[in-house]
């Protein structure tokens, strides 16, 4: 039988989870196979080499290029403090002199007598990787990173906004399909991840910013609001750079829809538990999930375990419909047809048959469905 490829997304109460953590440039890798880190550790540090600064010493000091090492105060390789003598000339037999001044504090990289400038740099940027996650140190790639192993709850979701975050959850209304208002937020929502059921509107997302919660999880964002959020229209850029006093992350994608309720009931169940949290979405190629960890207590031997297989579909399996017209639908797959279907735009394409929470059985293109792993 012919496959096609199925996105699919996580969302389980436990599972042996492996993550990544490497750092941008080779450096130094602080811990070692074996040892527990809480996500606030860090577990590598480098230094980002600093910016250069050049400066035309022959202009500045009216010099051809080939005299401007025989004025200089510094020599290449040495370090330098903002506002100390850099060059150097007199005139007048030593009545006058000009004075080029370092506009930084760094070191003299380069002197050229060619074209008569001076490259300063700025001092390095120190640089930490933090474990993001409760785990085991399970791999070290040396000068480069290493690997966190934990077992957690795990909720992958559809679009997300804002950085890495760790806070406790809080759970803020009480069904899924409930929107998430601004007077339910409070001083409480301190340091907090905040979980909502259907949307979230703006005023309530200033809110949360107002009273310094760490993130909000709801199924739902206006995508309006999200363009008067951000002051840009967020097109199909990679998110999870964005400074807005918070991380947000969807689960079912944009518009009023009601949050899966396997996903609440996870969120609700886990109440009160340290969650790791990142907005981090890319939609094309290499595509990239905003996700929520929550550790849970482990055995190291069942760490041990194999990474879980996808299997594709199969008579049974949880998808979500990301089509109109029945876009944010939870289904059970219960037939998956071999055979191609004219669609309405006259196509011939796989179809499934799945049904919905309500009972009815509705055909899908399989295209228009992704997969629930669970």
């Amino acid at each position: 039988m012919a496959q096609i490829y199925t996105p699919g997304l996580t969302i389980t109460k436990s599972i042996i989870l492996r993550k990544d953590r490497i750092l941008p440039l080779k450096g130094e890798v602080v811990v070692k196979v074996g040892d527990r880190v809480t996500a606030d550790d860090n577990v590598a540090k480098t230094d980002l080499p600093g910016d250069v600064i050049p400066i035309n010493i022959a202009n500045k000091l009216g010099i051809p290029p080939s005299d401007v090492l025989s004025k200089m105060q510094k020599k290449e390789g040495e370090t330098i403090k903002k506002d100390e003598p850099l060059a150097m000339s007199q005139s007048f037999f030593g009545m006058f002199k000009n004075v080029v001044k370092s506009p930084i504090t760094g070191t003299v990289e380069n002197i050229s007598s060619i074209t008569g400038q001076v490259l300063l740099r700025e001092p390095p940027v120190p640089i930490t990787v933090k474990a993001f996650m409760d785990g085991v140190v399970s791999k070290v790639y040396e000068n480069e990173g290493v690997e966190i192993e934990n077992k957690s709850a795990y909720i992958q979701g559809i679009f997300g906004i804002g950085g890495e975050i760790t806070g406790e959850i809080k759970v803020l209304v009480d069904a899924p399909d409930a929107e998430l208002m601004p007077e339910q937020i409070d001083n409480s929502c301190k340091d907090k991840i905040i979980v909502g059921g259907t949307i979230v509107r703006l005023p309530a997302i200033k809110k949360a910013v107002q009273v310094n919660a760490k993130g909000i999880v709801v199924g739902g964002l206006d995508d309006q609001d999200l363009k008067d959020l951000l002051g840009y229209d967020i097109g199909v850029a990679i998110t999870g750079h964005e400074e807005i006093g918070l991380t947000i992350v969807l689960t079912e994608g944009f518009g009023p829809i009601k949050m899966a309720a396997k996903t609440f009931e996870i969120l609700k169940e886990f109440e009160g538990y340290k969650a790791s949290m990142h907005g981090k979405t890319q939609i094309r190629a290499g595509v990239m999930r905003p996700e929520i960890i929550i550790p849970i207590p482990f055995k190291e031997e069942e760490l041990k375990a194999e990474k879980r297989q996808i299997h594709g579909l199969q008579i049974g399996s949880t998808i979500r419909i990301i089509r109109e017209p029945h876009f944010g639908e939870i289904c059970k797959v219960t037939a998956l047809p071999e055979d191609l279907v004219i669609v309405e735009s006259e196509t011939k394409v796989r179809v499934l048959k799945a049904k919905m929470e309500d009972g009815i059985e509705v055909t899908v293109p399989r295209a228009n469905v992704e997969a629930i792993e669970d």
